[in-house]
């Protein structure tokens, strides 16, 4: 492990001790406790740098307070063109920010945005409000009122996940500033039931970065070994890089959790990033809010398993980086400038890779989902329906195989950075995930298989006219 990495790990595991700390203060020792605790941490780890989180947070504050019917688009474009910015500095002969700055930058950088958004979704629906001349019931997730200058450096600053995840809403953050009767929110045992598999990880990610070490992919050594060898190589690279996250990412939910942060009733029927989906009313005493079953699906950002064992490489994003993958869906997504499916999904990974970084393996690596996508929705549309149940589940087990090659394919664009160092690689193993890709698209379209988009609306338009056949 780097210094930076330990640096990480310390971090997130002193967030633990603090969140029991701070979960049964009160509103303001929340708000303004969690504030100086997280600016304490970016000045140790940043430094001077941490004037660029402060710039990015004056001028969205600055757009909301301007132009609060439309300061979501432009809050996007301010952080992601300070993100430019940013990543332009040695090339500008400023300073070049620490690793901890960047991971300040990038998370700021979905909070603020998903703030804007808040803001505006407020901002309409006063305007809405006064238009019909009568008060509505308070709309699920809708915020109080706008946040002033200081409350929102409080959410900028907030320790919860400030360099490593997981993204949570303005909204989710007064909820725990306001929580009714946190001491019946259960933190002890949720929390060890989510930490136990963490050192497990943490030894096998130190195993396997050792015995297959990255810096091997770049030695003109490792390009001498055999075909099969060099195929091998992928799968245990992607394999220390998932430890490493399920490490990192169990350890930020566990500071959540310590804290009873992202906490919500299970009737509320929460989800990952976005909070509630269902009205749940506030438990008016003590006994009836320990008479409620929790969870902390809201902050929930790594589900191992299903990450790991998913059949297709769409279901694979959901259950990585969850909170993330909300965000990507809720502002990136739905407002691309196209309806097809795959083109979505291209511009969605085209920004993702733009969030990550500048480095050609992100984007490499990234563009490379849209075309396994396409061409598992083709393909899958086209076989899976005619063959048997046998023939299905023979079906599942292959395509969850080329699924993780798929995945071991990518990581290394993503790890190698360069695009020398990743295109050496993958030519060296004749791009097969490329050309396999375009093989099942081929077949796919070939055989009569659908897009995803056309198969969803083919479904709600046979569901329509089931329905209307039953009321005739």
């Amino acid at each position: 492990m780097s210094p930076e990495e330990w640096t990480y790990l310390v971090v997130l595991l002193i967030s633990i001790p603090i969140g029991f700390l701070f979960k049964k203060a009160g509103p303001g020792l929340k708000r303004w406790g969690a504030a100086a605790v997280g600016l304490g941490l970016t000045l140790f780890t940043c430094g001077p740098h941490t004037l660029h989180s402060l710039i990015t947070i004056l001028g969205t504050w600055a757009l909301i307070q301007a132009q609060p019917c439309s300061c979501h688009a432009l809050a996007l474009a301010w952080t992601f063109s300070y993100l430019l910015f940013f990543r332009a500095l040695s090339l500008l002969g400023l300073p070049t920010p620490t690793p901890f700055t960047n991971a300040v930058q990038l998370l700021l950088t979905l909070k603020l945005v998903s703030l804007a958004s808040e803001v505006q979704d407020l901002h309409l629906a006063q305007r809405k409000e006064m238009a019909s001349g009568f008060s509505k019931e308070p709309t699920l997730g809708l915020l109080p009122d706008v946040p002033s200058l200081m409350e929102t450096l409080s959410y900028s600053y907030c320790y919860v996940g400030i360099m490593t995840g997981p993204f949570f809403r303005y909204r989710t953050y007064l909820d725990w500033l306001e929580q009714p009767f946190p001491e019946a929110v259960p933190s002890l045992r949720p929390l060890l039931r989510r930490a136990w598999p963490a050192p497990l990880f943490g030894l096998l990610f130190l195993l396997s970065s050792h015995l297959f070490p990255l810096e091997a992919v770049r030695e003109d050594a490792f390009y001498a070994r055999p075909l099969p060898a060099r195929l091998f190589y992928m799968i245990p690279v992607f394999f220390a890089f998932r430890m490493r996250f399920y490490v990192a990412w169990i350890a930020a939910e566990c500071g959540c959790i310590a804290a009873g942060f992202g906490a919500y009733p299970v009737a509320a029927k929460a989800r990952a990033g976005g909070g509630p989906t269902l009205q749940c009313p506030p438990p008016s005493s003590p006994e009836k809010a320990a008479s409620l079953k929790y969870d902390y699906v809201t902050i929930r950002n790594i589900d191992c398993y299903s990450t790991d064992f998913c059949v297709r490489v769409r279901d694979g994003m959901r259950y990585w980086n969850m909170t993330v993958q909300w965000w990507l869906a809720q502002y990136i997504y739905k407002s691309a400038p196209t309806r097809s499916y795959v083109l979505r999904s291209a511009w969605t990974m085209l920004l993702s890779a733009y969030w990550h970084g500048l480095h050609p393996g992100y984007y490499l690596s990234f563009l490379t989902i849209p075309l396994c996508l396409a061409a598992e929705g083709y393909l899958e549309s086209a076989l899976r329906g005619r063959l048997s149940p046998g023939g299905q589940r023979v079906w599942d087990w292959v395509h969850w195989f080329l699924k993780m090659r798929a995945y071991d394919y990518m990581c290394m664009g993503f790890v190698l950075l360069s695009m020398g160092d990743t295109l050496r690689y993958w030519a060296s193993i004749y791009f097969c995930i490329h050309f396999l890709a375009l093989a099942c698209l081929g077949l796919g379209l070939a055989l009569g298989g659908g897009s995803p988009s056309r198969r969803k609306t083919a479904a709600q338009a046979s569901s329509l006219s089931r329905e209307k056949l039953r009321e005739e």
